[in-house]
């Protein structure tokens, strides 16, 4: 059965510090109750006192206690500080990824369609060379005048050297099908005619 005692005599039975009776009462470790102002403690009534705690020893191991209780507080509120940084930290990775993954996606995306580019842009270089080739067979199967027989027949038709120029260029760039500019060897072909319609 308890007994209801002060916290001077609390502490004797004990073997506290007046402190140790209070911080105990504090946490919730001994049952308390005030009276007239002042608190009293209740403890087991079989309870003998224990040495006076006015020794050093009593006095630290409370103290020591007390600190050890106060670092376990510091260090609770170290985990959850450190706690919420991971979490920050772990939402600063997740988006960094996301946006590297993105980045990575448009640069495949423009590669791909630079890929396509360059396909179509070699399946036309290709089609025109073979029609140049195909072209140039035909022409070399027909009957062909040089460049120099061209202005020598311009000459009879009362031409100078630099009228057949200028017919050539503007044949050339209304492509007259007589006159065909051979990419591949640099060259003007010019089919057999009389040009009287050039003249």
């Amino acid at each position: 059965m308890d007994k209801l005692v002060s916290t001077t005599q609390a502490a004797k039975i004990l073997g506290l510090s007046l402190q140790g009776v209070h911080y105990r009462i504090k946490n919730n470790k001994l049952k308390s109750t005030q009276k007239d102002g002042k608190t009293f403690v209740y403890l087991d009534e079989n309870l003998e006192a224990k040495v006076e705690p006015s020794s050093n020893n009593s006095f630290l191991n409370d103290k020591f206690i007390e600190n050890y209780n106060l670092l376990l507080d510091e260090k609770n509120k170290q985990i959850k500080l450190l706690k919420k940084s991971i979490k920050w930290m772990d939402r600063q990775y997740k988006s960094e990824i996301n946006r590297l993954e993105d980045n990575q996606n448009k640069i495949i995306e423009v590669f791909n369609s630079e890929i396509k580019l360059l396909q179509s842009a070699f399946n036309e270089m290709r089609s025109i060379y073979k029609t140049d080739v195909n072209k140039t067979k035909q022409i070399k199967e027909q009957e062909l005048i040089t460049v120099k027989e061209f202005f020598i027949l311009m000459k009879r038709y009362g031409k100078t050297n630099n009228d057949a120029k200028l017919i050539i260029l503007e044949a050339l760039k209304s492509k007259d099908r007589r006159f065909i500019y051979n990419k591949n060897e640099k060259t003007i072909l010019i089919l057999k005619d009389d040009f009287k319609d050039l003249v």
